[in-house]
C-alpha cells in the first residue's frame, strides 16, 4: 500500500505532540488525557475497553497475526526549571515530549490512517497509566491478566524513546532501602555520639568507585549499574545523627533472575547494615529472533541497539508476549528539565510503522492470535 500521509506528517505529529503535553498527567493523575484518548479513538472502529485511566483498542477485520503497539500515558512530575510548553526548530518542548507523548501521537495518527480491516497484520494499540511508579502499581498488569487476547499477540511494540532506533531488551531494576544506625549526640560533643552519616561513608566510597559491568546479551552490550539515588538522614544541624538510610538502585542486564540480581547486591552491600528491597521488576529477553522482529528490522532499516533502562517489554516477555522498544523520542531527554523531542524522528517513526503493519509478513512466521 502506498502512504497516506502528507508531506507535512512531521509538523503534524509535532502539532498533536503539544496538543498531548498540553494535558497534565503525572502519574497517578491520568483521568484527562485517558478521556482525549477514548475520544480520538471512538469514531476509528476500534472496539475499546476502558480499564480505570487505562485504554485498550481491539482492532476489527479478519483473523491475521496482532501486533500490539503500547505506550503509557503518565510523566513525572514538572520540574520548576523548565521553559514554557513550545516548538523551536523542529523540536517540541513540554514535559513528556520524548517520554513518551510523541510516541503516543504516532500511535493515534496510524489508528486514524490505517485501513484497520485490511492490513497484513492487525494492529491493537494500549495505553496505559502509572508507568512511571512502582512496578506492582503500573497500569499494564490489569489489563494484560484481564484479556486473554493480549496475551495472544505475536509481537507488542513499546514506543518509548530511542530515537527511532531498535532497542532491545530491557534491564532489570531493584530498588534497595540500606539503613545505618548510630548513636545520637551534640555536635559540639560528637565522641559521645556515633555519627550515622560517617557509616555510610564506605558504602558511598565503593559505590563511587564502581565502574559499569558490561554484560554481553544476544551481540548486544549491555552495562550493569549500581548508583546511590536518595539519602534521607539527621533531625538537625547541630545533632549527630542515629540514622540515615539510603536508596540503592543496581540496574541489571537481561539472562541474570531477580533471585540472581538480589543476591548480588546484597553480597556488593556487604554484612553490617540493614537492608530491605522495597522495589523490584525483572529483565527483559533480547528477542532479535523472532520473525516479525527480523521482518520490520528489514522494512525499517532501524539500528539495533540494547535497552540500558527498565521498559515494559519485561511485563510482556512475562506474559509470553516477544516485545521490542522503538519510538521517536531521545532517550537522553527523558526525565529532564525543559524535555523534547525532535518531528523528524516522529514522523520516521510513523513511516516506518506504516509499512510494517501494510507488508506482507514472511510465510514463515508461525502466529499466535489470528485476532478477530
Amino acid at each position: 500500500m502506498s502512504s497516506p500521509f502528507p508531506s507535512d506528517l512531521a509538523r503534524e505529529l509535532g502539532d498533536a505532540t503539544l496538543e498531548l503535553c498540553a494535558i497534565p498527567s503525572v502519574t497517578g493523575d491520568e483521568s484527562a488525557i485517558c478521556d482525549f484518548v477514548q475520544r480520538a479513538l471512538a469514531p476509528l472502529g476500534f472496539h475499546v475497553e476502558r480499564v480505570g485511566n487505562s485504554l485498550v483498542a481491539r482492532p476489527p477485520g479478519p483473523p491475521r497475526p496482532l501486533v500490539l503497539l503500547v505506550g503509557h500515558l503518565d510523566t513525572v512530575p514538572p520540574n520548576p526549571a523548565s521553559g514554557p510548553l513550545r516548538r523551536q526548530d523542529r523540536h517540541v518542548h513540554g514535559l513528556g515530549a520524548s517520554d513518551m507523548k510523541s510516541g503516543l501521537a504516532v500511535m493515534l495518527r496510524l489508528a486514524r490512517h490505517l485501513s484497520l480491516e485490511r492490513t497484513p497484520l492487525a494492529m491493537g494499540l494500549v495505553f496505559y497509566d502509572r508507568e512511571e511508579g512502582p512496578y506492582q502499581e503500573n497500569g499494564l498488569e490489569p489489563l494484560l491478566q484481564g484479556m486473554s487476547w493480549l496475551r495472544r499477540a505475536d509481537l507488542a511494540i513499546c514506543l518509548e524513546p530511542t530515537e527511532a532506533r531498535l532497542h532491545a531488551g530491557c534491564m532489570g531494576t531493584i530498588h534497595a532501602r540500606v539503613t545505618f544506625r548510630g548513636r545520637r549526640a551534640h555536635s559540639a560533643r560528637p565522641w559521645q555520639g556515633e555519627n550515622a552519616i560517617h557509616k555510610a561513608g564506605e558504602l558511598l566510597c565503593r559505590l563511587q568507585g564502581r565502574q559499569p559491568t558490561p554484560v554481553r546479551v544476544a551481540g548486544l552490550t549491555f552495562r550493569e549499574t549500581m548508583s546511590a539515588t536518595l539519602i534521607h538522614g539527621g533531625k538537625a544541624r547541630n545533632v549527630v545523627p542515629d540514622r540515615v538510610e539510603l536508596n540503592v538502585n543496581y540496574r541489571f542486564a537481561p539472562g541474570r533472575s531477580l533471585g540472581s540480581a538480589e543476591d548480588r547486591l546484597l553480597a556488593f552491600l556487604g554484612r553490617g547494615v540493614r537492608v530491605e528491597v522495597v522495589d523490584r521488576a525483572p529483565a527483559g529477553p533480547v528477542e532479535l529472533a523472532e520473525p516479525l522482529v527480523r521482518h520490520f528490522l528489514e522494512l525499517s532499516g532501524a539500528v539495533v541497539a540494547p535497552k540500558e533502562a527498565w521498559t515494559d517489554v519485561a511485563r510482556l516477555a512475562a506474559h509470553g508476549i516477544p516485545a521490542v522498544n522503538y519510538g521517536p523520542g531521545f532517550t537522553n531527554q527523558a526525565h529532564q528539565p525543559d524535555e523534547f523531542a525532535h518531528q523528524g524522528l516522529m514522523a520516521e517513526t510513523c513511516l516506518a510503522l506504516h509499512r510494517f503493519f501494510t507488508t506482507d509478513p514472511p510465510t514463515s512466521t508461525n502466529t499466535k492470535s489470528l485476532v478477530k
